[in-house]
């Protein structure tokens, strides 16, 4: 499976072997309105069937956008598999599901080498994880060894089978669910494979308007089953392209940096966040900033997604732990005492 072209007007290369060139400010303002219109129907197509908690649909598509990955963590029942599938539904391309279990090997994952006595040669049987968007079900019931062999296509877009290496497509999103509860039979993710996920959410319970609202738009039958594409897979992959041209202020970048190292001397935390987590929090507010319409990052962007982005990165001190203080607490009160730059925004 070959990655979708990108746009051209987005990735034209400079001469003499430059980088992209900046696409026109009016074609920049053009197609983020195009943008903004049509992540909204993908907003909505999402809501359709995750209804009342609409932070959940925005974070999910800014990681999209940013070409990260998702790890979605809550209790049983409250939605995580369905908000995957919404997305996955909503975008017309290839989709993987991968239901993790003990005995799952690497190789159904990432595919095996067959041989045919007829031709007398190996044949490469793709995985799952050669798709647009993997959706992986209970990621921390598998091995390590499983897990790890999420770790190469995650952060580098491609897999190695036999010694041949496969570039897997684009888009490439990740969405891994767990059950924090239930933890008999499972494996505690890693902290280099938490570190590859862009950013966590938690589901939570709905309010009961919103339950009530489950209740009668699936008491007869599921939304999924009704949910219609409104965007293709090339059409993300555009888009993705124009997130990385957002402009992004030297006084927001440093904001960025200061929040993160503001972990890594907090003294409730035995290990602070990674200059990876610097370069996914700046990626991700790159896209929040467009699906807003604006050609620029804003330290409210920035703010936004502090909790999902770096809250699962940090391992607690053992006196916070004792204490009952969460990560989210952490990094809320972060964020709260870090100065915010003044006039940070436009070039």
């Amino acid at each position: 499976m070959q990655p979708e072209p990108a746009s051209p007007s987005l990735t034209e290369a400079r001469p003499h072997g430059g980088g992209p060139l900046d696409p026109a400010p009016e074609v920049l303002s053009e197609t983020l309105e195009e943008l903004v219109s049509t992540i909204g129907r993908v907003r909505e197509a999402i809501e359709s069937v995750v209804a009342g908690r609409p932070a959940l649909a925005d974070i999910t598509l800014a990681v999209l956008l940013a070409e990260g990955h998702l790890l979605v963590e809550d209790v049983p029942g409250v939605g995580k598999t369905t908000l995957a599938k919404a997305l996955a539904r909503s975008i017309d391309c290839h989709v993987g599901r991968i239901q993790f279990t003990p005995d799952l090997l690497p190789s159904d994952l990432t595919g095996v080498n067959i041989f045919r006595t007829a031709t007398h040669d190996f044949e490469f049987r793709p995985g799952p994880v050669f798709n647009n968007i993997v959706i992986g079900d209970e990621i921390n019931r598998a091995s390590p060894k499983t897990q790890s062999a999420l770790l190469e296509c995650m952060e580098e877009g491609q897999t190695t089978v036999d010694g041949t290496t496969y570039t897997l497509p684009r888009p490439f999103l990740v969405v891994a669910t767990q059950n924090p509860v239930e933890m008999e039979g499972t494996y505690p993710l890693p902290e280099a494979q938490r570190d590859r996920f862009m950013a966590r959410l938690t589901v939570g319970y709905p309010e009961n308007d919103a339950e009530m609202l489950m209740l009668d738009r699936q008491e007869a039958a599921t939304p999924l089953a009704h949910l219609e594409p409104v965007t293709t897979g090339s059409t993300i992959s555009r888009y993705a392209a124009l997130v990385r041209t957002v402009h992004a202020a030297p006084a927001v970048k440093q904001y960025v940096l200061d929040l993160v190292a503001a972990t890594r001397g907090h003294d409730g935390l035995r290990l602070g966040a990674s200059p990876r987590a610097s370069l996914q929090l700046l990626r991700a507010a790159k896209a929040l900033a467009a699906m807003s319409g604006r050609e620029h990052v804003l330290p409210d962007d920035v703010q936004a997604l502090a909790r999902p982005v770096l809250a699962h990165r940090l391992i607690l001190s053992t006196e916070s732990r004792l204490a009952g203080t969460s990560a989210e607490q952490l990094v809320d009160e972060i964020v709260q005492r870090t100065p915010v730059p003044a006039a940070a925004g436009r070039r």
